[in-house]
């Protein structure tokens, strides 16, 4: 029972996942991306620091242990020479005195000494690490930028993928049907060549029909009677006469026999 419920659970895991990845923004998602990478190189970045600065605390722990022990040193040197001293002039007991000071600046010179050596193992180690810090946030901070790069290039691919599917829905929407009451363009098209083609083809019926002959005819009268109609025009007004659209042949006269001339006889 509890192995079906967690296959179960696997699978509405898995199809909530598959759901979200098809429904979710792909330029929110990039934004996310970056948020992501920019937090994690913050996060490095303030490790560096930390990694830095515990050198640097190492560095000056070393610097005040070494300014220290150069002190204890110049401290039992004077006390040894002033012990010395108190011998020569014969004096025991300071001479004992000064004897003790230098024993126990000795003593704490070894110590100081000690902590001198444990320092510099500590300040080699921790520049070692912070150089490996500094070169792993030099490294995701290139990464970074290359992501930002990559990131611009990918909006700048997701920008020109949704003009290419809006372009493709478009042309979809224009060769598809879209319902009974919507035509296409294809079928617009077609009704309109069709109605073209008719018309042609009536103009062209219409033009060697009687009926067409018939109106060519009354019209080239109508274009004779207003020829004969502005000549007489011009007349009245003693314009010069155009010469008519359409000349009429006017009898030729009769042909005359010669006439007898006196004194000749006839033939």
């Amino acid at each position: 029972m509890f192995k079906q419920i967690r296959r179960w659970w696997r699978y509405l895991t898995a199809r909530a996942g598959s759901s979200f990845e098809e429904r979710a923004d792909p330029k929110i998602q990039l934004e996310q991306a970056i948020g992501e990478a920019r937090g994690q190189h913050k996060r490095l970045k303030d490790q560096a620091a930390n990694v830095i600065a515990s050198q640097k605390q190492a560095e000056l722990r070393l610097n005040s242990k070494m300014t220290e022990l150069e002190k204890l040193n110049s401290n039992a040197r004077q006390a040894l020479i002033m012990a010395a001293d108190a011998e020569k002039t014969g004096d025991a007991a300071k001479a004992t005195q000064y004897n003790g000071a230098a024993e126990s600046i000795a003593n704490q010179l070894i110590q100081i000494e000690k902590d001198v050596e444990s320092l510099k193992s500590m300040v080699l180690e921790s520049t070692q690490a912070a150089d490996q810090a500094k070169a792993a946030v030099q490294q995701n901070s290139r990464l970074l930028q290359e992501k930002i790069a990559e990131k611009s290039k990918l909006l700048s691919q997701l920008e020109q993928a949704k003009m290419q599917e809006e372009m493709n829905s478009a042309m979809a929407m224009l060769n598809e049907e879209v319902g009974e009451d919507v035509p296409t363009l294809s079928e617009v098209q077609d009704k309109i060549q069709a109605r073209y083609a008719k018309a042609k083809a009536s103009a062209e019926l219409n033009e060697g029909s009687v009926q067409s002959r018939i109106l060519e005819v009354e019209q080239a009268t109508a274009n004779v009677e207003a020829q004969g109609r502005l000549s007489e025009l011009r007349a009245e007004l003693g314009l010069a006469t155009a010469t008519p659209a359409v000349e009429q042949s006017a009898p030729s006269p009769p042909a005359t026999e010669p006439t007898d001339q006196p004194g000749q006889s006839p033939a």
